[in-house]
């Protein structure tokens, strides 16, 4: 690891005040097998590699990632194509029923596979995919490699499932896959793209879609590796903590921010609140980890729910409804978890309930009234009370604008509102110890539409 210049410590001072004027709308972005190096900034969407014919080039490559505490991190990566070197890897989005070919050329020091949990019947240059074993008997890889300096193997399979799920290196995956050998892979439902799986209640607003990849790393692990050496993992001891590669406030910067340029992902996500006629599609939340700990994420303000692991809908044998409502999401080691939300303003008359029950429908047991649109009474604590923060309107009524206190300033822009999400486990919302720079991000709150934001 080396100290950046003074620089890059004044772009990360300026970077919060420069996130929202970038910030646009937009639905999920596409791209082939070749991505501009320097794209302009966009929306904080999901970013997708798509390619009609199902075919996907991935090369293993060196590279190096920035984090909040002012370091940068020697690391290894998937790149798309010729692409530049990006952490984590490129996000494969495929249609179910799809034949998927990717071919990996590896271009590091050590033999380098591809797995891809999840899916069945995968295949290697051809043959059946399959544990390799040296001479003695004993486990070299999960998967046939390319062998290192130039080497290359063409996987493929069909995509039987849709769902969220990992692919990653099968070859020393305890180091490999904490060097930033790990990917997300997207299978899209036969029903539309806007669906998550082939059911009709897993349906989204396609302009919410969002990915938060996390992950962990011991820097003393990865300066190790940069210089030939050896590590024991007896001493593995993760000082960073990242969602889509970035620790806070790097996860709310746009897309392709111009100053991560490895880093494409970003992990702020933007929506309206819950209206049954103008909004009723929740946003949806892919999940995924790659850390060696168990990551409790929650989103301050509302529940979320559950309805898929591990690339699997959440549902009984014969059909019956097997989701779940929780505050706090337990996404484990390799894990994936599929998760829709929605936000409801009750000032406005329309509740938090997450299943659209309108403020007439009789209460359930366990509700309160603002869970049906009952306006709730907002008294605002007298001054040498309160605590106000650079995202704070002045005003706690979404859309409204309000005086600050003296000597503080807002960024907010239009009376929207901020909801902190993030790793519950706070001792991993951290960069090498320094607070609020870890797996943390935000969930933006616009007004309803029309509305005056940019």
């Amino acid at each position: 690891m080396h100290p950046l210049p003074v620089l890059r410590t004044l772009q990360r001072a300026l970077m919060l005040a420069l996130v929202v004027a970038l910030l646009t709308g937009g639905a999920s972005t596409s791209f082939g097998q070749a991505m501009p190096s320097m794209p302009a900034p966009t929306s904080s969407n999901l970013v997708c590699a798509t390619n009609p014919s199902g075919t996907f080039t991935l090369t293993a490559k060196v590279g190096s990632i920035s984090v909040p505490d002012g370091n940068i991190v020697y690391m290894w990566g998937f790149a798309l194509g010729d692409g530049p070197f990006q952490y984590p890897g490129p996000v494969l989005c495929v249609n179910q029923g799809d034949t998927v070919t990717v071919v990996l050329h590896n271009t590091l020091t050590e033999d380098v596979s591809i797995i891809f949990p999840g899916q069945v019947d995968v295949m290697v240059d051809g043959e059946p995919s399959q544990p390799v074993l040296d001479a003695g008997g004993n486990l070299v890889s999960l998967a046939k490699a390319a062998a290192a300096g130039g080497g290359s193997v063409t996987y493929s399979f069909v995509a039987r499932e849709p769902g969220t799920y990992l692919y990653q290196s099968g070859t020393n995956p305890d180091k490999q896959v904490q060097m930033g050998l790990a990917g997300t892979l997207i299978v899209r439902p036969t029903v539309g793209a806007d669906y998550v799986y082939n059911s009709a209640d897993t349906r989204f607003k396609p302009d919410t879609e969002y990915l938060l990849f996390l992950s962990e790393i011991d820097p003393t692990m990865h300066q190790a590796v940069e210089q030939g050496l050896s590590f024991d993992m007896r001493n593995y001891h993760p000082r960073y903590w990242l969602i889509n590669g970035r620790g806070f406030p790097d996860t709310l910067a746009p897309n392709f921010a111009p100053w991560l340029p490895n880093q494409p992902y970003s992990a702020l996500e933007r929506i309206h609140p819950y209206d049954p006629i103008n909004n009723p599609l929740p946003m949806l939340n892919r999940f995924l980890s790659v850390g060696t700990f168990n990551y409790p994420f929650h989103a301050h303000g509302q529940h979320v729910r559950v309805i898929a692991r591990d690339g699997r809908l959440l549902k009984g044998p014969l059909g019956e409804d097997l989701s779940y409502e929780k505050f706090t999401v337990t996404i484990g080691p390799g894990q994936t978890m599929d998760t829709l939300f929605r936000w409801g303003d009750p000032d406005r008359g329309i509740g938090y309930d997450i299943y659209g029950h309108a403020p007439t429908d009789p209460m359930l047991p366990g509700e309160f009234p603002g869970d049906h649109g009952v306006p709730l009474p907002v008294t605002v604590p007298s001054e040498q009370d309160q605590t106000t923060g650079m995202y704070y309107s002045g005003s706690p009524f979404l859309g409204a604008m309000g005086p600050m206190l003296p000597g503080m300033m807002t960024y907010n822009q239009c009376g929207e509102m901020y909801i902190i999400a993030h790793n519950h486990a706070l001792q991993q919302i951290v960069a090498w110890d320094v607070t609020m720079s870890g797996m943390a991000t935000y969930i933006r709150i616009d007004p309803p539409l029309p509305n005056m934001c940019p």
